[in-house]
């Protein structure tokens, strides 16, 4: 059995809980890292005795633009699937049904499913330090039960994964606009990384200073890859944003996990 890390991560919270989920699995882990480009999404496959965790991050309440077209050109051949949403501590909304219904119609096989806490990546008072000790210890204890499920498939028959009860709605909300589209300031020395860093490929050569607005996914790639901290937003508008999701956020969440049963519990 080949096991696969599957991940859109474009500021490192969503691949610290992706790591965290697999660093007591026994097989070493390949990676596939939707935010690459360049990457010819494709040519991947994989087999049926094939594990993988699909992990990205909830932007509003939904699965990323790219990550859907990425996710959708992967062959699963029905390899055993854990979803994973990770999100900044307001909510998830419809990104975890969405990502089930694009992990499966790709044809993978959904067992599990979970959602998971990380530092906001706009608004990094909420959630800060993210996912912590604690989080490391549920994570662990999600991954030993989904690893065990996955060990014990072919003897159980999981023969019907769409009854994985997860919560969300069908239709899923309408996703919302990018809006928060990063600059550079006087910092910014040309040398070009957030150009071949940005997922979206919203950065050009011809312009470093800025991004193309109608490109850009707001995700941030660009603000904390920068080596010379040059690249930041507007902070009215965020300061604005974290107004209003403070009553949300101002609660610890917790992790979760949903697992497939017979019973569909």
């Amino acid at each position: 059995m080949n096991m696969f890390q599957i991940v859109f991560s474009p500021t490192g919270g969503t691949q610290k809980v992706a790591d965290i989920i697999t660093s007591r699995w026994e097989d070493s882990v390949n990676k596939i890292d939707l935010t690459d480009a360049e990457l010819d999404y494709d040519a991947l496959s994989l087999g049926k005795d094939d594990a993988a965790v699909i992990a990205v991050p909830s932007y509003g309440g939904r699965v990323p633009a790219l990550a859907v077209q990425r996710i959708s050109k992967i062959r699963g051949n029905q390899a055993n699937c854990v979803i994973v949403c990770v999100y900044g501590n307001r909510a998830y909304e419809d990104t975890l049904v969405e990502l089930q219904d694009i992990a499966q119609q790709s044809g993978f096989k959904v067992i599990a499913a979970i959602s998971a806490v990380a530092e906001h990546s706009i608004m990094h008072q909420y959630a800060v330090g993210r996912p912590d000790h604690q989080d490391e210890k549920e994570l662990h204890d999600f991954a030993k039960k989904v690893f065990e499920k996955i060990s014990n498939n072919h003897a159980e028959d999981i023969s019907d994964p769409s009854v994985l009860h997860i919560p969300g709605n069908r239709p899923y909300k309408k996703a919302g606009a990018a809006g928060l589209v990063p600059k550079a300031d006087k910092k910014c020395n040309g040398c070009g990384l957030c150009v071949h860093k940005c997922p979206a490929q919203a950065i050009s050569m011809d312009n470093v200073k800025t991004a193309d607005s109608k490109k850009c996914i707001s995700c941030m790639r660009c603000v904390v890859q920068c080596p010379r901290s040059a690249r930041k937003v507007n902070g009215v508008m965020v300061s604005a944003a974290a107004l209003v999701i403070k009553k949300a956020c101002s609660k610890r969440k917790s992790n979760e996990l949903f697992i497939y049963s017979k019973a569909g519990k």
